[in-house]
């Protein structure tokens, strides 16, 4: 990255799927974010310390640790606030997305979805986020 370039923004991704994985990375990538993928849960917290996202897209049905594990546990350590998170949902469950927004998410996305609406939903993610500090 040069002096004049923006930095990206970064974006991490946690879906067990790898072509929606695939996909939603090469959008985003596209859009001119950052991003990194999971494949489970437990993996996505590992992400946080050391990628340190600005904003995830966490599908709710996975192995080892579902989305709503992940949920609970950036609650308890006050990590809501700081990522904000978007679900993917495959099942448009009422009870799943109040669960999900109890649980600190931002907003949802049903799958399937198409390209216009995860890169806006994302954008309006970070524009609800405060700024990083830089150093």
């Amino acid at each position: 990255m040069s002096l004049g370039e923006p930095r990206r923004r970064r974006i991490l991704v946690v879906d067990d799927e790898p072509y929606v994985v695939e996909l939603i990375v090469t959008r985003l990538e596209l859009a001119g974010f950052e991003t990194r993928a999971s494949r489970n849960g437990q993996d996505a917290l590992n992400r946080l310390g050391d990628f340190k996202p600005e904003a995830m897209v966490l599908d709710i049905n996975m192995p080892v640790l579902d989305g709503f594990g992940v949920l609970a546990h950036m609650k308890a350590q006050g990590l809501s606030d700081r990522i904000p998170t978007m679900v993917l949902m495959a099942r448009n469950s009422g009870d799943d997305v109040a669960r999900a927004i109890g649980l600190g998410a931002k907003d949802y996305l049903a799958k399937p979805f198409r390209d216009e609406a995860l890169i806006a939903r994302v954008g309006r993610l970070l524009a609800r986020s405060r700024p990083v500090a830089r150093a």
